[in-house]
């Protein structure tokens, strides 16, 4: 079974202040029932209020980050057969979130 990143950024979900507590029961419903399903891994959203850092390899730490590399929002990370169940799931939390999702997938680690 392969993992996916099924995920959106911040600034993708424009909601008004009655539409946020309906979200946040719908796609915690599809969280849960992803649970049921067997498929879920993690989910989660960013903690934008604290800052990213960067660590090098000797400790070192900065508030410089890589160039590109902003990450906010929300993501949801599932094991499924196929990419289209991926897609299918992306379509689920997408209509919940009130937002497209976009679907990464991971690659194969036999370590991981």
């Amino acid at each position: 079974m392969t993992k996916y990143l099924i995920s959106f950024p911040s600034e993708a979900m424009v909601l008004t202040p009655e539409e946020f507590p309906i979200v946040v029961a719908e796609s915690h419903a599809v969280i849960e029932e992803a649970k049921a399903a067997g498929v879920y891994v993690f989910g989660g959203g960013i903690n934008e209020e604290v800052g990213p850092v960067l660590v090098s390899a000797s400790g070192s730490v900065s508030t410089e980050i890589h160039p590109g590399s902003e990450l906010t929002g929300g993501f949801t990370v599932l094991e499924l057969p196929t990419r289209e169940d991926a897609i299918e799931w992306a379509g689920k939390i997408a209509a919940a979130c009130r937002c497209a999702q976009e679907l990464r997938e991971f690659g194969y680690d036999p370590a991981s």
